[in-house]
């Protein structure tokens, strides 16, 4: 037996719920143009770094580290808020959200722990250092981290849905990790080997944060579509 609740304050309950929800995913929609846009302006106006060979964790080194450290943190945060959207939007597995999750975790542990020197940039510093520090050991393991389980994530999305989000899922998780296996075994390589490591890399980390803006208006639109339900209890 079901009887429907159409009580204004049920209905304000309802409405809020939703409109958290949608934030959350909101969250997820912004945090990849918004960390795009800060590396890129930084990349742009550092002197003796190269976006083609360099990689973005560089960027945390030197005077005005602090401001991709902080890009860093400030997307692990927007995608754990995703994380929680999806887990609130998604009627189906919660492997989704946990591979979300683990994904923001990544670059939570890739802002905390800044990476060692690599490709010579800072100006002075090796191809690569004789010992890696244990900073920048756990910043590559934990980007490793993150980086498998956004992939994994892709797979897991393209399990449901139409065919073309499938297709997407699926290219997107393998355009992902092949575009970051490239980059990570020609980072810190001499001569022409290492010069595009860094182009390598930002398409790797262009084709994440679109992958996961598609996710975040895909459970909006789901979330417009179910939008005028009402609340339904089951005695």
């Amino acid at each position: 037996m079901s009887t429907k609740v159409d009580s204004p304050m049920v209905s304000t309950y309802i409405d809020t719920m939703g409109f958290q929800s949608r934030t959350l995913l909101l969250c997820g929609a912004i945090a990849g143009p918004l960390f795009t846009l800060i590396y890129l302006a930084e990349g742009a106006t550092r002197a003796d770094y190269d976006p083609l060979r360099h990689p973005v964790s560089s960027l945390a080194l030197g005077e005005r580290g602090w401001l991709q450290i902080l890009n860093f943190l400030l997307a692990a945060a927007l995608t754990m808020a995703f994380a929680v959207g999806v887990h609130r939007s998604s009627q189906r597995s919660a492997w989704g959200p946990l591979l979300i999750g683990l994904w923001a975790t990544g670059l939570l542990g890739a802002g905390i722990f800044v990476a060692d020197p690599i490709g010579g940039y800072p100006l002075g510093t090796p191809d690569r250092l004789p010992q890696p520090t244990t900073h920048g050991v756990l910043h590559d393991y934990l980007s490793l981290a993150g980086f498998i389980a956004l992939t994994a994530a892709c797979f897991v999305s393209a399990r449901s849905g139409p065919p073309l989000w499938r297709l997407c899922c699926g290219l997107s998780a393998l355009g992902f990790a092949t575009a970051m296996v490239v980059s990570s075994v020609t980072f810190g390589q001499a001569g022409d080997q290492g010069d595009l490591a860094g182009l390598f890399q930002r398409i790797a980390i262009t084709i994440a944060w679109s992958w996961q803006a598609l996710l975040a208006f895909r459970f909006l639109r789901q979330g417009q579509h179910g939008g005028a339900e009402r609340a339904v209890l089951h005695a």
